[in-house]
């Protein structure tokens, strides 16, 4: 048995934990430390600062879950100021060995390992993920991450995060052939995460709200998320299922992209505060609304993991199969 800290950054959030890693393999959790990027100048204060909260020792090992590539001499973040230089990760932050993994990779790893307790199913046969082939994951968030995970007869596995959020957005009927006009007046090129993340419901809904002559106030995209999912405003609510309907589409074209054919795996926070919405909406239609290849498309099992902490589940897995496998 081993224990590490494992650590999930993103643009906000930089979130700790304990992870035990038993001789099985199996990993537990401790109770996660959220600190906000904002309130320290690099992470090497920020894991002081967990330091300090544990007592004033941690464990020597470290597996980091970065939002962001994870090559190169240096890592900077999109929306902080932090930077990592994985050479220098042992000196810094006194450990003696550490793994570095893009934050949806981390989630590729936590599909890999959560039990099924962990995960909801959503469309397709009721059956478990594949234990032999390819499934394609993908989450709505503040962007859209996608990755694949192929498990091999002999329970190996391997994690491949991509860049597939930013694939061209392919519109289905006349609503989303407005939805990309408007996003055209901004954007020459129109990838499917200007659609289908959760700052894409202002667009749906701004979109919406033009075909039908309605003057509506600039709102932020939490505010009609929240209309929206509360069913008080039946256009906010509309958003809410288009929205729905368009991501349907993506996760089967990534699947076919992917040959995602063993599984698809909707991740985030996001797609748990709508798994209702998918289940009620014709998410599952347009998952399998690919013409000549809807029958093979009607056969692979769509499932939402709801552990709670995927990105330290994953980011733990991770160092794991690095260094323990």
């Amino acid at each position: 048995m081993m224990e590490l800290v494992t650590v999930d950054i993103g643009g906000t959030h930089a979130r700790f934990a304990i992870a035990t890693i038993a001789d099985d393999g199996a990993i537990t959790l401790g109770e996660p430390e959220t600190l906000h990027t904002k309130d320290h100048a690099s992470f090497q204060t920020a894991w002081e600062d967990f330091k300090q909260r544990q007592g004033g020792t941690l464990p020597d090992a470290v597996a980091i879950a970065i939002a962001g590539p994870v090559g190169g001499d240096v890592i900077r973040f999109t929306n902080n100021p932090w930077i990592i230089r994985p050479a220098l990760v042992k000196e810094k932050l006194g450990v003696s060995s550490y793994t570095l993994v893009n934050d949806f990779g981390a989630v590729g790893h936590a599909v890999a390992r959560a039990d099924a307790e962990h995960f909801i199913h959503l469309a397709g046969p009721e059956q478990p993920l594949t234990n032999d082939g390819t499934v394609s994951i993908l989450g709505p968030g503040t962007g859209l991450g996608v990755a694949h995970l192929w498990r091999g007869p002999t329970g190996d596995y391997r994690v491949q995060a991509t860049e597939g959020g930013h694939i061209d957005f392919a519109p289905l009927d006349s609503i989303e052939d407005a939805i990309l006009a408007r996003l055209r007046k901004r954007h020459n090129r129109v990838s499917i995460e200007r659609v289908v993340a959760g700052p894409a419901i202002v667009d749906i809904f701004q979109t919406l709200a033009a075909m039908e002559g309605r003057a509506t106030m600039e709102e932020d995209d939490r505010t009609i998320w929240t209309r929206g999912m509360s069913n008080k405003d039946s256009l906010a609510a509309a958003a809410v299922d288009r929205f729905c309907l368009s991501l349907g589409s993506v996760a089967g074209d990534i699947a076919l992209a992917q040959g995602g054919f063993g599984g698809v795996v909707i991740a985030g926070g996001l797609g748990y505060r709508i798994r209702d919405s998918l289940l009620s909406s014709g998410f599952a239609e347009r998952f399998r609304a690919k013409g000549r290849f809807e029958n093979l498309m009607s056969e692979i099992p769509v499932k939402l993991i709801i552990h709670p902490q995927p990105g330290l589940f994953g980011a733990a897995a991770a160092y794991a199969k690095e260094h323990l496998a």
